[in-house]
């Protein structure tokens, strides 16, 4: 297991675009296998801080992150700061009640664990999301910046994972995490065939999975993010970013240098580059060009997702720019 920060500025990758996809689906069987046993799959209040080692790591960290956040608190016996903040972190994994998952790591007896993450000095702590390590902050915290910290990771988790955490029962039995095997879904088989191109770097065969399922569903929310992010990825595939970059510097009128440049802007991470460099585009351009930036950037919305702050903001901005 290698683990890799994931950023929650919504850097476009294939490891997180299948990361995601997955992570939905297998929150969403949970759920609908869990009604179907006629039960909540609810958990005790115990079992929402657990104790973890290298054995365990990926059944109970990596394989539980498709389910839920789990927050990974490092620590050590000798630790003076450790011993402050490990109480708190396990109080607000019970008030958080099922939003996150606290697993607790013992530098001293895993050591191993310690220098997969690069961890240079404890207390630290990370969170896994559907198998992507984050790391959220190293040495003391106050109370205030861990709640706000948190908050953003469940936020990120539900809107970008679909991952809304786990049931707590306080009437449960310790242990009683559902291990009852998903059912399939209708559009798993598609899906799939999706996450494997992917893997293989076979973007026209993503694409055309997507696809597959959008003609059946035009509004299948995981395929249209697909898609979208599969589009883009072919669309940057064999440019020459210098010779890209250059040409739209060269040429800010020129409507076609700057939609290759913004598809450029927006896989390296700079959503807010990509989103300016078009509207700013709209404004200098007319008739065919103005319409082809204008369908972009909306294409580039999709990628990012409607409900990002950045493409409310940028939506607003487009709106003033056309009108």
């Amino acid at each position: 297991m290698q683990p890799r920060n994931m950023s929650m500025s919504g850097v476009v990758d294939l490891a997180a675009v299948k990361a995601a996809q997955e992570a939905k689906a297998k929150a969403e069987q949970v759920r609908a296998e869990a009604a179907r046993q006629g039960g909540t799959g609810a958990v005790s209040p115990a079992d929402l801080v657990i104790d973890v080692d290298e054995a365990g790591f990926e059944r109970d960290v990596l394989q539980r992150s498709a389910e839920v956040p789990v927050v990974i608190d490092f620590w050590a016996e000798w630790c003076q700061p450790c011993k402050q903040l490990s109480p708190v972190l396990e109080r607000l994994a019970v008030e958080y009640n099922g939003r996150f998952l606290l697993a607790k790591i013992d530098v001293d007896a895993n050591q191993m664990l310690m220098q997969q993450f690069g961890i240079q000095g404890i207390p630290a702590v990370f969170a896994v999301v559907a198998g992507q390590a984050l790391p959220l902050f190293q040495g003391a915290a106050g109370e205030q910046q861990i709640r706000e910290t948190l908050d953003q990771l469940v936020a990120v988790a539900e809107q970008r994972f679909g991952l809304t955490g786990l049931t707590v029962d306080p009437e449960a039995e310790p242990g009683g995490v559902p291990t009852a095997a998903p059912a399939e879904g209708p559009y798993d088989a598609a899906l799939n065939a999706a996450a494997q191109a992917l893997d293989a770097g076979d973007l026209d065969g993503a694409v055309r999975a997507y696809q597959n399922v959008l003609a059946d569903d035009p509004a299948h929310p995981e395929a249209k993010l697909g898609l979208a992010q599969a589009e883009l990825l072919r669309r940057v595939q064999g440019m020459d970013p210098q010779k890209v970059r250059q040409e739209a510097a060269e040429k800010p009128k020129d409507a076609q240098a700057q939609i290759a440049a913004a598809d450029l802007d927006l896989v390296g991470g700079h959503v807010e580059d990509a989103f300016s460099r078009l509207i700013d585009t709209v404004q200098r351009t007319a008739g065919d060009d103005r319409d082809a930036v204008r369908r972009r950037l909306l294409e580039l919305f999709e990628v990012v997702g409607p409900e990002d702050p950045r493409v409310v903001a940028a939506r607003r901005a487009l709106a003033r720019a056309l009108f």
